[in-house]
């Protein structure tokens, strides 16, 4: 962290599952890029960052987990993600889901997004509508506390290939047409009074507990989503963390748990796919 930065309240484990490729998505392309993009948050106080290891080892030892091995949902049998998910959903944390589904963005490109010169313009603008809510929950629970320091930690889990320097590049640009009122979608907004971009960094899934947990998160939702092989569909595991997922006024549709596009019906989900949405309040009426 720079030693520059203030202290941080809160710190957030950034993950995904899928992938960012537009030019081909299954299952209007045979083969091609994945159907969903799923962006998973962990949010905890931070003066619990030093306990979030010891909680990976506890998940791992009740799940007969090998200790020394990291904590990765993909290499889990059913009843092993089971035990992860119940027992994720006993923590003081809280979880974010923003769920795209790719088929109306197939081959589409943003030039707007592309001044930023980034090829993974895509990606940074779901991490935008996964921030919009993150930010506005840490905003509203530190004005809850009255927490005078309210500063966000943000932790990515490292992919290969992904530049989270131009991320951050991507969300200063944001940030200052935010200032000078320029911002083309208005309707949430990031709650840029929590961030500090110097508490931002990426660390490797293997190094960082907490992207391990922001992994179940993610990867246990995608699942519920994506009813193409070789994911074997499954929403129990999703449904396991309820406890912990985010709502707003009892409202986990759209908060803690978002689906892109909008309005729902515009995604053309099966009824399997539907079934985790509306589990956690979406309709999908036209």
């Amino acid at each position: 962290m720079n030693n520059d930065a203030p202290a941080p309240y809160y710190t957030a484990f950034i993950d995904e599952a899928g992938d960012p490729g537009l030019n081909t998505v299954r299952p209007i392309d045979a083969v091609g890029g994945s159907e969903w993009l799923c962006l998973g948050a962990v949010v905890l106080r931070a003066k619990h960052a030093a306990d979030v290891a010891k909680w990976v080892r506890s998940i791992q030892s009740k799940a007969g987990v090998r200790r020394e091995s990291d904590l990765h949902y993909r290499n889990l049998p059913a009843f092993r993600r089971r035990i992860v998910c119940s027992e994720l959903a006993k923590l003081p944390i809280r979880a974010f889901v923003l769920a795209s589904n790719k088929k109306n963005m197939r081959q589409y490109r943003n030039q707007r997004a592309e001044r930023v010169k980034s090829q993974q313009w895509f990606y940074n603008f779901c991490l935008r509508l996964l921030l919009e809510r993150v930010t506005h929950f840490c905003y509203e629970h530190a004005r809850a506390e009255n927490a005078r320091n309210r500063f966000l930690k943000i932790i990515y889990s490292e992919r290969g290939g992904h530049s989270y320097g131009q991320t951050i590049a991507y969300h200063e640009l944001l940030k200052n047409q935010a200032k000078a009122g320029a911002l083309v979608l208005t309707k949430r907004r990031i709650f840029w009074e929590v961030l500090d971009w110097r508490l931002a960094e990426a660390a490797s899934h293997k190094s960082s507990s907490g992207a391990q947990l922001a992994d179940v998160v993610a990867s246990s939702f995608y699942q519920a989503i994506d009813t193409l092989p070789p994911t074997k569909w499954n929403n129990e595991f999703a449904k396991l963390l309820k406890p912990i997922v985010a709502h707003d006024d009892g409202q986990y549709f759209n908060y803690g748990f978002a689906l892109q596009p909008t309005p729902p019906a515009k995604a053309k989900l099966t009824d399997e796919q539907k079934e985790i949405f509306e589990y956690y309040g979406y309709g999908f009426w036209p």
